[in-house]
């Protein structure tokens, strides 16, 4: 793996991080210690805006996180409302074409 990241640009071998075990939760926390900080933040200072709920601490943390559950909820719905069967195109479909082996022009790419 070292002889690959070396052929990798600098920047490129800054983030080979991210694909190492445990990476991922590294990054979930980090996230939810920069989501709390924020909102801890949102405390310190007056806020003046065009309606009373903007004054209240956290609101548009909360408001986002409802709305964007909710945007998830609603495209899970509409999902059954559009879904297709993996067959709807039939016989229309281009990856449904049979090409005859001795014209495909296949390419060996382990030799």
């Amino acid at each position: 793996m070292e002889n690959r990241d070396e052929n990798l640009p600098f920047l490129g071998r800054m983030m080979t991080w991210v694909d190492r075990p445990g990476s991922a939760n590294k990054i979930f926390w980090a996230l939810v210690v920069v989501c709390i900080g924020l909102f801890l933040a949102d405390f310190t200072y007056k806020k003046y805006g065009a309606f009373a709920v903007e004054s209240i601490p956290g609101f548009f943390g909360f408001y986002g996180f409802v709305m964007f559950t909710g945007l998830i909820l609603l495209s899970k719905a509409l999902r059954v409302l559009i879904k297709r069967p993996e067959d709807y195109y039939g016989d229309k479909a281009v990856d449904r074409e049979e090409y005859p082996a001795e014209q495909c022009d296949k390419v060996d790419y382990d030799a």
